[in-house]
């Protein structure tokens, strides 16, 4: 008695993922290997699962950047929102004690900078960042030798 793979079959493979296999299909059908691979072969099975694998990998990508959309988006509020408030304290306080006001102002204007990624600001840090690593080398204390000698 001959049975068919039903039209199922490839969506049962391609739900395998990374382990499928053909002898996986023909136990779960009831058919054998080979009618699996005669049916894979006549529905392009290795074509269609590239094809399926790229929409994933698609839409993985674009769900990564729609969450980095939208934490930049919020970074982006709170900040406005300090800017704000420095702004109504420095419009409320005399201009001897607006200090800080000022420096959460700037501080909260060189942030957004870099959240909206200012390639001045972006140089700025990558300087820094080289600056302090190299320092840190050079602050690095040296293990002594073993034979006790200065080198």
């Amino acid at each position: 008695m001959k049975k068919k793979l039903g039209p199922d079959a490839f969506a049962f493979y391609l739900g395998l993922g990374p382990g499928r296999s053909y002898a996986a299909v023909a136990e779960r059908f009831g058919v054998t290997k080979r009618a699996v691979a005669f049916c894979a072969e006549r529905e392009n099975w290795q074509e269609r699962l590239v094809e399926e694998e790229q929409k994933l990998r698609d839409s993985a990508v674009k769900a990564a950047a729609e969450t980095i959309e939208s934490a930049t988006e919020k970074h982006l509020k709170v900040l406005r929102f300090i800017q704000g408030k420095a702004i109504e304290a420095l419009k409320a306080m005399p201009i001897e004690n607006a200090v800080d006001a000022v420096k959460a102002y700037t501080l909260a204007l060189d942030k957004e900078r870099q959240v909206r990624g200012s390639p001045a600001d972006q140089a700025a840090g990558r300087i820094e960042q080289i600056t302090r690593d190299e320092i840190r080398t050079l602050l690095t204390t040296k293990p002594p030798a073993e034979d006790g000698s200065d080198w």
